[in-house]
């Protein structure tokens, strides 16, 4: 199973996630669940980087990565990770066995 944490910081704001585990609906390279969160989890990571140009602390490993802002940056990304949230959210609703979605610690 797949599972996504989001961090929320003091102010409500969304300061982080953890994406963790395979979904196992498929073999490797053949699973269309694991692309649909791997696509979205680098999508956001380089667009709060490359294109905000924000420093977030990154540990990346297989069926691993882990996102982490400052509550300051998290300001300025509180859209693009509130998006990312709700994109995750729906494919939780649409594969409830191969993803799980929670906000809490990392």
């Amino acid at each position: 199973m797949i599972r996504a944490k989001f961090r929320v910081g003091e102010q409500g704001l969304i300061t982080g996630f953890c994406v963790s585990g395979h979904s196992g609906s498929a073999e490797s390279g053949e699973d269309i669940i694991c692309a649909a969160v791997s696509s979205p989890v680098y999508m956001t990571a380089n667009t709060l980087t490359e294109i905000l140009s924000l420093s977030p602390e990154i540990t990346e490993k297989d069926g691993y990565f882990r996102f982490t802002l400052s509550n300051e940056e998290a300001e300025k990304a509180t859209d693009i990770l509130q998006g990312f949230f709700l994109h995750l959210l729906a494919l939780s609703e649409q594969y409830p066995d191969f993803i799980q979605v929670e906000r809490g610690a990392l």
